[in-house]
């Protein structure tokens, strides 16, 4: 059984059903760098674990001009036709 946290402090919690999974993760996973601070030593990391447990993924990495307006649209299209599952590093 899993528990799911939620951190919104519901009274009454929402009921949520967590999708079937087959146990696998194949395709290409994309890396998001926002630009916040440490972003990058995040994703480094997450890059290198990735490629230790799951080596038949292929990792793509991705950044932002900046943190402080929103992804542009071409790089979300980009990203969108180019990736399966995509990450996004909030770190300070």
């Amino acid at each position: 059984m899993t528990t799911i946290l939620d951190p919104t402090d519901e009274r009454k919690p929402v009921e949520r059903q967590i999708s079937p999974r087959n146990g696998a993760l194949t395709g290409t996973i994309g890396l998001l760098d926002i630009r916040k601070p440490r972003g990058s030593v995040l994703l480094d990391e997450l890059e290198q674990q990735l490629a230790i447990r799951l080596p038949g993924i292929t990792v793509k990495r991705y950044s932002k001009p900046t943190f402080t307006k929103p992804c542009p649209d071409d790089l979300r299209r980009e990203i969108a036709s180019e990736v399966d599952y995509l990450v996004e590093a909030l770190a300070d």
